[in-house]
């Protein structure tokens, strides 16, 4: 081999290895980005879980309610019906 071979050689390793390098600091830039785009999306997520759980236990506590709701409204109807006797006689 003689000295243009070697430098050839040479400037081959050191194209390569600054190819290598520039991919592995793309995939580092690359890779952070997608990070704080899953993390603001992960971030939506839970919020919108949140709202459906708030909607979810309000549903939950006015379903709890329809029974004595009904209950009022049938001594109401039960009333109703005792004052229209008294005053029908």
């Amino acid at each position: 081999m003689d000295g243009s071979s070697i430098a050839v050689i040479i400037v081959a390793l050191i194209g390569a290895i600054a190819t290598i390098t520039s991919n592995i600091v793309m995939n580092n830039k690359q890779s952070a980005a997608m990070d704080a785009k899953l993390d603001k999306q992960q971030g939506i997520i839970e919020e919108r879980l949140s709202n459906l759980k708030e909607s979810v236990d309000k549903h939950n506590n006015f379903a709890q309610k329809i029974p004595a709701i009904e209950a009022n409204i049938e001594n109401i109807e039960k009333r109703i019906d005792k004052l229209e006797a008294k005053i029908s006689k």
